[in-house]
């Protein structure tokens, strides 16, 4: 059974850094998109990064590039999202999301489809 464990969420003054962590368990990172998603109160989903455990390949949402630094650490199945210059939109639950068949090319193979494994969600909450 796959599990993702998401952690270093919490509450943060505007301006702040965060650095959220994923470890996975059940399965072995070798050629996966490795992704974070967010949902804040009373909206959708939203794709916020992406990386390929395979080449490294990176995708980021037009609201967090610049700010957001996605890496994965495939001998500890760990993927993070360092978050800086943090904003109170940036407020919501990040869940951490995989899957083998996905890529990290563009929007639509980042964001577009459902993963196949997901984390429970950490909740990150940026004050103003």
């Amino acid at each position: 059974e796959v599990q993702l464990v998401e952690s270093g969420g919490g509450l943060v003054q505007a301006g702040g850094s965060l650095r959220l962590s994923c470890t996975a368990s059940g399965i072995t990172f070798a050629n996966d998109a490795l992704a974070w998603f967010r949902q804040a109160p009373g909206k959708g989903r939203e794709g916020v990064s992406c990386v390929s455990s395979k080449d490294g390949t990176t995708y980021y949402a037009d609201s967090v590039k610049g700010r957001f630094t996605t890496s994965s650490d495939n001998a500890k199945n760990t993927v993070y999202l360092q978050m800086n210059s943090l904003k109170p939109e940036d407020t919501g639950v990040y869940f951490c999301a995989v899957d083998s068949f996905l890529s990290c090319d563009d929007e639509s193979e980042a964001f577009g489809y459902e993963y196949d494994h997901w984390g429970q969600g950490t909740q990150v909450t940026v004050s103003s």
